[in-house]
C-alpha cells in the first residue's frame, strides 16, 4: 500500500509481507502515490466514502475487513454503478494481535473476489494502545452508472411496491447477540456484495426507481429517508416484513424493534406496481435473492409531511420514528 505512516522497517515489512501478497493486482502493484486505473467505460462516474468501527471485529459471517468492502460495493450498486476500485485504509491499535489483523486482511480480500473489484490503493496508520479500539477500517469507491439508468428517490412514485431482497436484521442482531453474549444459535450476518443480485434486477426488464442498501438504523431508517427525499408517505406491512425468529428473540431480550437494526447484505426497492411478479421471479432466481418479498408501497403524503407507518398486524397504524441509542452504536 502507499502513503505509509511513517516509512518506518516494520511497516514496509507489513506492507511487503501481508497486504501485497494477499491484495495483488496491476494498480496496486505500482506502489504509487495515486493508482492510476485503466481507462473507466462512459457513463456517470459514483463516488462513495465510508468508516467502519464494528464490535466485535469478527462475527459470524463476516469481519471488518469483509464487511468494509462489502458496504462499500453495496453503497455503489444501490446508485446504479458498476464497481470500477476500491481504496482501504486501516487504523491499527499498537499491540493489535496479528491473528486479528490477518482475519481483516483476508476478509477484505474475500469480499473483493466474490464482488470482482480490485482494491486498487489503501494506507495504515498507528494509534497509541488504548485510543483505538484495535482496528477501525476507511474505505472509498469508485463506479461508472451506465448513461441509461436513471435510479434515485426523486423517481419514486405513488403506488410504487417496496420490495426487501432478503430478511432484515440479521446482521444487527448477530453483532448485539455476539457483544451481549447471548445464545446465537442460528444467527449470522447477512453481508455480502450485492452487484450480481442488483444486476440482475435491472436485467429483468422491470421498472425500477429507486434502490437504497439497508445499513445504519435498519429498514425504518431507509424508508425514513426515502420518503423524506420523495415527498411522499411509506407504508411497511407488519405481516409481510421478512424477520427470522432469532433475529426477534434478540430484539425481545434487548428491547429493541427488529425495524431498526441494520443489515449488511440486504436493499430494497421502489418498483411500479405492475413490475412485482418480474420483480420477485429475478431475485428468486439468485442465491442472495431467495428470501426477497414484497414488504409495503408508497402513497400520496397528501398536505402534511412525508413520514414512515407501519400497518400492524392487527390492522391499525403506528408511525415509525427514528430511533437514537448507544447500544447501536459500532454495528457496521
Amino acid at each position: 500500500m502507499h502513503k505509509l505512516s511513517t516509512g518506518g522497517r516494520l511497516t514496509q515489512e507489513l506492507v511487503q509481507e501481508m497486504f501485497l501478497p494477499a491484495l495483488e493486482n496491476p494498480a496496486l502493484a505500482a506502489l504509487s502515490d495515486s493508482a492510476i486505473l485503466e481507462q473507466l467505460p462512459s457513463g456517470f462516474p459514483a463516488l462513495t466514502t465510508d468508516g467502519f468501527v464494528v464490535d466485535p471485529p469478527i462475527f459470524p459471517g463476516g469481519d471488518l475487513g469483509y464487511l468494509s468492502v462489502c458496504s462499500t460495493v453495496n453503497n455503489l450498486v444501490v446508485a446504479g454503478a458498476r464497481p470500477t476500485g476500491v481504496t482501504w485504509a486501516l487504523v491499527l491499535e499498537e499491540g493489535l494481535e496479528g491473528e486479528l489483523l490477518r482475519a481483516v486482511v483476508d476478509g477484505a480480500v474475500r469480499a473483493a473476489t466474490e464482488a470482482d473489484v480490485p482494491l486498487v490503493a489503501g494506507d495504515t496508520q498507528v494509534v497509541p494502545r488504548g485510543k483505538g479500539e484495535r482496528c477501525f477500517a476507511v474505505t472509498a469507491g469508485l463506479g461508472i452508472v451506465p448513461a441509461e439508468r436513471k435510479l434515485g428517490d426523486g423517481y419514486i412514485r405513488p403506488g410504487d411496491i417496496m420490495i426487501a431482497s432478503g430478511t432484515l436484521g440479521d446482521h444487527g442482531a448477530t453483532i448485539l447477540a455476539c457483544r451481549h453474549e447471548l445464545e446465537s444459535a442460528g444467527l449470522r450476518s447477512d453481508c455480502a456484495p450485492l452487484g450480481t443480485l442488483v444486476e440482475a434486477l435491472l436485467a429483468s426488464g422491470a421498472e425500477v426507481h429507486a434502490l437504497h442498501d439497508v445499513t445504519r438504523g435498519g429498514i425504518a431508517a431507509t424508508c425514513q429517508v426515502a420518503a423524506s427525499r420523495a415527498g411522499l408517505g411509506m407504508v411497511l406491512e407488519e405481516r409481510a416484513l421478512p424477520v427470522r425468529r432469532e433475529v426477534r428473540a434478540v430484539c425481545e431480550l434487548l428491547g429493541l424493534e427488529p425495524l431498526h437494526l441494520a443489515c449488511a447484505g440486504r436493499f430494497v426497492a421502489w418498483v411500479d406496481g405492475r413490475n412485482a411478479a418480474r420483480v420477485l421471479d429475478a431475485l428468486h432466481a439468485h442465491p442472495l435473492g431467495s428470501g426477497a418479498g414484497l414488504i409495503g408501497h408508497a402513497e400520496a403524503s397528501g398536505s402534511g409531511p412525508a413520514r414512515l407507518l407501519l400497518r400492524t398486524a392487527a390492522g391499525g397504524q403506528r408511525p415509525l420514528d427514528k430511533l437514537s441509542g448507544l447500544d447501536l452504536q459500532q454495528i457496521c
